[in-house]
């Protein structure tokens, strides 16, 4: 019941009954009732990730195809995995030993980008639920009616409005969201790439001597610890903002 319990903390969870309610409701579909359905889905959610057991084994991400995060989630895959090669193809030696000190480093990142990877999709997609020309042109309409409103009207208009700036506030909270998501598994996925173009520089240059590996091997470390706190880093500030 625990792992239930703590799915249903998870602020995706939450997103999705909140944007499944909202859907309902957008159809014309009575508050309550859109309620009760926002409700459902949070619970199904939690439920299937607790029977899964989420987070006890890798599965594939959920990732929109063709998306952006689609993109950086596949090329960093493919720098893991040519990262692992590497590190196999080594052998044995101070250098070998060094390079493979830095896997586990590299799994939890690329781990952390595929979590990351689902936000952003996941984020994208409760996004296009809204239309946000129509959220506009109506704020702009109550805006005008209500300067001309009778007094028992007013309230309702306000109302009304408040709701408009409830739902703008929603998706500038998922864009900005969306954004950092992006930037952060941008950058990180470029660093991992740059790693393995520079565990390559440093195998071949090593083998000659001309190169002493020490000091670049903790270089590499630093970044690639530095790459894996900030995507932590950025997976709790999402979720975060969102959990509010």
């Amino acid at each position: 019941m625990s792992r239930f319990f703590d799915e249903l903390r998870d602020p995706w969870g939450l997103l999705l009954g909140a944007t499944a309610g909202g859907a309902a409701w957008a159809v014309s579909v009575h508050p309550a009732a859109a309620g009760v359905v926002g409700v459902a889905v949070w619970l199904a959610k939690a439920a299937t990730a607790a029977v899964q057991g989420r987070g006890d084994g890798r599965t594939a991400p959920v990732v929109t195809p063709g998306s952006q995060e689609a993109s950086w989630l596949r090329r960093a895959g493919a720098a893991a995995h040519g990262f692992g090669e590497l590190s196999a193809s080594m052998g044995h030696g101070p250098l070998a030993e060094r390079i493979a000190l830095m896997r586990p480093q590299v799994d939890d990142s690329t781990a952390t980008l595929e979590r990351l990877a689902e936000q952003a999709s996941l984020t994208g997609t409760a996004l296009a639920r809204f239309d946000l020309d129509r959220l506009r042109q109506e704020h702009a309409r109550l805006t005008r009616a209500r300067r001309g409103a009778r007094q028992e009207l007013v309230g309702d208009i306000d109302r009304a409005l408040a709701s408009l700036a409830s739902q703008q506030a929603v998706t500038d909270r998922l864009s900005e969201t969306r954004e950092r998501v992006l930037a952060r598994m941008e950058s990180s996925t470029i660093s991992i790439e740059e790693l393995v173009a520079r565990v390559v520089e440093l195998s071949a240059m090593s083998a000659t001597g001309a190169l002493e590996p020490a000091r670049v091997l903790d270089e590499l470390a630093d970044n690639l610890e530095g790459v894996r706190q900030g995507l932590h880093e950025t997976e709790q500030i999402t979720r975060d903002a969102l959990d509010r």
